[in-house]
């Protein structure tokens, strides 16, 4: 694309936005994300005793206007699917201050193994991994 004017440019990746943007999973996150291969790895430790109705889930927080990375992220549980609780805690409803304020996108990726497991595993898993996350480095808020 050398020598394309900007317009050019921005024209075709809306056009290329039109035609993959249904192919694309909705594990992929959308922006680049320093350690999400940590995560992956971290998160990949963890499993669940037996089949349930509580979903362990991720949400990605925005700490651009903070030194360092600009990433972080919440881990919480909830019987709801992780899109959905994550639209309530946008809404505000039973919302965590740091997703309210933070939050960019669910990162489900990671966790996608942790969904449909007993509350009390999950709750045992949502406590661990945030442990275990921050102590690979990565800025943890929820996990309670």
């Amino acid at each position: 694309m050398r020598g394309e004017f900007a317009a050019h440019i921005e024209a075709d990746l809306e056009l290329l936005w039109k035609h993959a943007g249904p192919s694309i999973p909705d594990w992929l996150p959308m922006r680049y994300i320093s350690w999400l291969s940590v995560a992956y790895e971290v998160a990949a430790r963890f499993t669940a005793t037996r089949r349930g109705r509580t979903n362990v889930y991720l949400i990605l927080l925005d700490y651009s206007d903070r030194r360092g990375d600009d990433h972080g992220v919440y881990v919480g549980m909830s019987r709801y699917a992780a899109a959905e609780r994550f639209d309530q805690h946008k809404a505000g409803i039973r919302s965590a201050g740091a997703v309210l304020k933070r939050g960019l996108e669910v990162l489900s990726g990671p966790v996608l193994h942790l969904q449909k497991i007993t509350r009390g595993d999950a709750a045992r898993i949502e406590a661990q991994l945030a442990l275990a996350l921050g102590d690979a480095g990565i800025h943890v808020e929820g996990g309670h």
